[in-house]
């Protein structure tokens, strides 16, 4: 009953904007939501022998030398996962569509930050937009948690976000009208906006969570830092991209060994997690969580003077400590 409230009581704030529809997203926790909602991501099912392809795009910045650093954990863990590698330049038609193609072929993918050169033309569209809005990848999911060993200003965070991914200013749709003046649309359709809200309701359902907040980027800016350590993953209905959830290449701290690698692999258990494979992520997750506990391994952004190598190898240790690894978990 108290669920139940609590997003009766959300749908007093947002049923001016959305109308009678909301109802049905409201009573998520007592009955199904809406019949037309698209279905979820459904995971592509493993081939050649129990093995998952995955489309990696390294990125730009530190993106590579933490993808590096993925792979060299997966293939320590004995996780059944081969990667398509496709790089991307920001600069080219080609390299971005092959990308899209490949995700379309295995239909999931993990990616590192491509760069947006801001010395294009006004009409050159960010890749990483570009890449969410042609696979109508909808969906913006960020998990923060308060993880061991790190110091914050609030304890026992434990919050999902879900971002709608492709409207809003994420339409990206700019051009100079006349010269000088610039014109952004910032387009919102009521049929994208349920949607996401249904998405928002049906995962806190799934994931037990009695309330479900609206917030707007007017409120939510001035609430706190980036999300340095948080995962991130895209959701559509068709295909599913995993990344950290800055958003940012860290091109200054590219290449010097000190970018930290936790983010980049939660968003690597957060695809295990949606291909299935639960006991790697789990032993993956459970491993990053025990390192982050040992302070004098932390990397320059929390404080610490460790490398981001140590940091892997300190995880693979702690991996290695629960006994044997297999392929067969």
């Amino acid at each position: 009953m108290a669920a139940s409230s609590a997003v009766l009581s959300m749908s007093k704030i947002i049923k001016p904007i959305w109308g009678g529809r909301l109802a049905t997203t409201a009573k998520v926790f007592g009955a199904p939501v809406s019949s037309r909602r698209e279905k979820s991501t459904v995971p592509p099912p493993a081939k050649y022998g129990g093995r998952h392809t995955v489309t990696l795009i390294p990125g730009d910045g530190i993106g590579p030398e933490l993808l590096n650093h993925v792979r060299e954990l997966f293939r320590f863990s004995c996780v059944p996962v081969d990667f398509e590698v496709v790089n991307v330049c920001s600069a080219t038609e080609d390299d971005i569509n092959n990308a899209i193609t490949a995700i379309r072929r295995n239909g999931v993918a993990l990616k590192g930050n491509i760069e947006t050169l801001h010395t294009l033309p006004a009409s050159h569209k960010s890749r990483n937009n570009l890449l969410r809005t042609t696979l109508d990848l909808y969906a913006n999911v960020m998990h923060c948690k308060s993880l061991p060993g790190v110091q914050t200003r609030h304890n026992n965070i434990d919050i999902m976000i879900i971002r709608e991914n492709t409207e809003g200013e994420y339409s990206s749709l700019e051009h100079e009208s006349v010269s000088g003046v610039v014109e952004c649309l910032k387009i919102i359709t009521r049929t994208n906006s349920l949607r996401i809200a249904e998405y928002a309701f049906k995962l806190a359902r799934e994931k037990g969570r009695k309330r479900v907040t609206a917030v707007h980027k007017a409120v939510q800016t001035d609430l706190g830092p980036g999300p340095g350590l948080v995962p991130g993953a895209n959701y559509g209905r068709d295909y599913a991209v995993f990344e950290t959830a800055t958003r940012n290449t860290g091109k200054s701290i590219a290449d010097r060994n000190i970018a930290n690698p936790t983010a980049m692999l939660l968003a690597s258990c957060m695809m295990l997690d949606h291909l299935k494979l639960y006991d790697y992520a789990t032993m993956i997750r459970n491993a990053v969580l025990t390192t982050m506990n040992e302070t004098q391994l932390h990397t320059a952004d929390i404080g610490g003077q460790g490398t981001t190598s140590e940091v892997v190898q300190a995880i693979m240790r702690n991996i290695q400590s629960k006994g044997p690894l297999t392929s067969e978990l």
